[in-house]
């Protein structure tokens, strides 16, 4: 076999390539000649590429992070600074409108509790560090566990449920009632007050689903892709806009996803949880 002789010069210049490489300058390592020292440097410019790139995906995951950390930031912020004004004003303030203001004082800490703790599930969720307990759960009992955090929000509206069929599905109790509840929640805010939001099941040879239908007046096409993005899809100023993202994580978890039929005045929204075979 014949032995190729390798110069110093090649050997000083790659050694500078990759110097400048790893000080985050643009080199092209690749070149079009045969030997060992041209499978080297193409191998070396693979390994470049895919550091790069990898770097790249840390910076991108980085401003999330601070965009995340800000919108929660903001979240926290108002109700905060909103708590502390009627607490200055509690000491001076005439007994009713201590009452309104302990009764808003209340509301705000109710509302705190909830984004927090969906902001933790939410985390849990990106960090995959949830394993699921699947097993078969019938869709009535999926709805009794959803409903219970929602019973004092139906019950200032005057809202109700109806569950027109039954299902059963394999899925984590806990975590598929905890979407249910994002969906049914989201419904009650965008349906008037002695309205009834209606559940429905089934399913077909491709899939199992829940739907949720409100009675609101429906939403625009061009806003679906919104209701899905964090901080973004609340249209109502009792919301987040963090409800309906942490239902379609979790239902993408169970292999599944979240279609949306626009409804229309009268009728609504209807939001179709489908889990497939």
């Amino acid at each position: 076999m014949a032995t190729v002789l390798i110069r110093n010069s090649e050997i000083k210049e790659l050694s500078e390539k990759i110097r400048k490489a790893i000080d985050g300058q643009k080199v092209e390592f690749r070149d079009n000649k045969e030997g060992s020292l041209s499978i080297l440097k193409n191998d070396i410019h693979t390994l470049v590429n895919i550091k790069n790139e990898q770097l790249s995906a840390v910076e991108q995951e980085h401003a999330l992070f601070i965009e995340f950390m800000e919108n929660i930031s903001h979240q926290l912020k108002t109700p905060v600074t909103s708590m502390m004004i009627m607490a200055d004003l509690l000491q001076t303030a005439a007994p009713d409108k201590q009452e309104e203001f302990i009764h808003n004082i209340q509301t705000s800490l109710n509302r705190m509790e909830w984004l927090v703790g969906t902001l933790l599930k939410m985390a849990k969720l990106d960090a995959d560090a949830i394993t699921f307990d699947m097993e078969k759960v019938s869709v009535r009992a999926l709805l009794e566990a959803a409903l219970k955090p929602l019973a004092i929000l139906l019950e200032i509206k005057n809202q109700t449920t109806d569950l027109r069929n039954d299902l059963e599905l394999y899925c984590d109790k806990r975590w598929m009632s905890e979407a249910l509840t994002n969906l049914i929640k989201n419904a009650s805010e965008h349906s008037g007050d002695h309205t009834c939001i209606t559940i429905d099941c089934g399913e077909n040879p491709i899939y199992q689903w829940i739907s949720v239908t409100d009675m609101g007046k429906g939403i625009r096409k061009e806003e679906i892709a919104r209701l899905f993005t964090r901080f973004e899809g609340s249209g109502n100023t009792s919301g987040y806009g963090i409800g309906l993202p942490l239902a379609l994580a979790i239902v993408r978890r169970h292999n599944g996803d979240i279609d949306v039929d626009c409804g229309k005045e009268g009728s609504g929204a209807t939001f179709t949880i489908k889990l497939y075979k």
